[in-house]
């Protein structure tokens, strides 16, 4: 074995003595150290001999990377190994700010699977759904590649341009031809217009977001006064994101109580998030809207809100990802992620591999009006009273009016907005 090799698979076996030293408890028997002993040693044999022998001359680090990455990612497909500039790349996304095609992705039967496109960006703009498979980038297949190789070459320069191959639940495969942008994530969107209830639309929980979501809420608070009616929380689509934040938007439409647990494998390392006292909206009707697209973070408020029958969900059953990762730097190598612990609801219930199911279930679709049959009103008859109260404006504007309610075409949004205004009513009458 060269000395070069030989060093750099004594580094190895130090870490990972180091390592399994640490975690490995008292009654360890001196045979399983042997065995990882002599692991190491194969280890270091069979990369001499790739070194040696492969086809084409590879480099000490790209073989030691590519075994880091396969350690951690036969343990779980959100554990993985971030080189330096995917490390970089998840630091911006966490900021929202990134480069790329705006889809969060994970690895599913040695495919990519689409787990949320974020909004207002080239994924979502060409249709892309959760779901989805990702089956070749730029014509190369994507089995046999880790996710960070897939999603580095999605990535690129601002600009260039990327063919996915998808496939899609009863549907032939088809080519969707992308450019990539500076994603920018808004990660609260409050602009659409809806009489006496808040919409906070929730992309994703970065840097800021409970802070977000508490200045929409009160701003509409104050817009509709006396009438406001309650809030719909939309995280749909949205693919997670940071827990302390998940934990903030929860904590500001509950009094006390549990919000999410995470544990680990050792009891004694479980930690609860609690609720702080002050709810913003004063136990006014909230609604929740999931989906298949709604993760992690968004399943953590949306299940906490549930358990505390504070909300009411409405939608299709969430995605289930309950699982923690934990990121650890490895100086200027990048970082490790590993799963660490599992989230759990107030009420105890593991979201991982399960989801959230909704309250009131309602699936995607296109409502049509019935044509009306032939029939006159009191208004249409010869000599009808006129009624007194009636300053309605005569030319009204046709357009504005349209626009204004654009939002009726999304069929899960317009049966949230019912419910809202319907749990309101009930509630000012109790």
């Amino acid at each position: 074995m060269s000395k070069k090799l030989s060093f750099l698979t004594f580094v190895v076996f130090s870490l990972l003595v180091i390592t399994s030293s640490a975690c490995a408890k008292k009654e360890s028997k001196p045979s399983e150290e042997t065995n990882t002993y002599e692991m190491l040693n194969l280890f270091g044999e069979v990369m001499e001999r790739a070194k040696a022998s492969y086809v084409e001359e590879v480099d000490d680090k790209k073989l030691i990377e590519a075994a880091i990455n396969g350690m951690l990612v036969s343990l779980d497909p959100h554990s993985s190994y971030l080189d330096a500039q995917s490390f970089k790349y998840m630091n911006e996304q966490t900021k929202g700010k990134f480069g790329g095609l705006g889809i969060e992705v994970t690895m599913e039967q040695g495919v990519v699977k689409i787990v949320s496109p974020i909004d207002d960006t080239p994924a979502s703009r060409a249709g892309l759904k959760p779901g989805d498979y990702i089956t070749n980038i730029d014509g190369e297949n994507v089995v046999g590649m880790s996710l960070n190789d897939a999603v580095d070459k999605m990535r690129g320069k601002v600009g260039t341009k990327v063919k996915l191959t998808i496939r899609r639940i009863n549907e032939k495969p088809f080519d969707v031809t992308l450019k990539r942008e500076e994603i920018k994530i808004q990660s609260v969107k409050s602009d659409l217009k809806i009489d006496d209830v808040a919409y906070v639309r929730i992309t994703s929980f970065t840097e800021d977001t409970d802070k977000m979501v508490e200045k929409a809420v009160k701003k509409a608070q104050k817009q509709y006064k006396d009438n406001f009616k309650g809030v719909i929380l939309d995280v749909r689509n949205n693919p997670g994101g940071l827990l302390d934040q998940a934990v903030s938007v929860a904590d500001l439409f509950l009094n006390q109580g549990e919000i999410v647990s995470t544990r680990s494998r050792n009891e004694e390392d479980t930690v609860r998030y609690n609720a702080k006292e002050g709810d913003i909206i004063n136990g006014m009707p909230i609604v929740v809207m999931i989906n298949d697209g709604s993760a992690s973070a968004s399943e953590i408020v949306a299940g906490a809100l549930q358990d505390h029958k504070r909300a009411v969900l409405l939608g299709e059953k969430s995605f289930g990802k309950g699982s923690v990762q934990t990121v650890v730097p490895l100086g200027d190598y990048g970082a490790m992620r590993l799963t660490t612990a599992r989230y759990y609801t107030p009420s105890g219930r593991s979201i991982q591999a399960k989801g959230i199911e909704p309250d009131v279930e309602v699936h995607p679709a296109k409502v049509e009006e019935l044509e009306k049959t032939f029939e006159f009103s009191e208004a249409e008859y010869r000599n009808a009273l006129k009624n007194e109260n009636d300053n309605e404006e005569k030319n009204d504007n046709k357009k504005e009016k349209e626009e204004k309610d654009d939002w009726k075409k999304d069929y899960q949004l317009s049966r949230a907005v019912d419910l809202v205004k319907a749990l309101g009513i009930y509630s000012s009458a109790k």
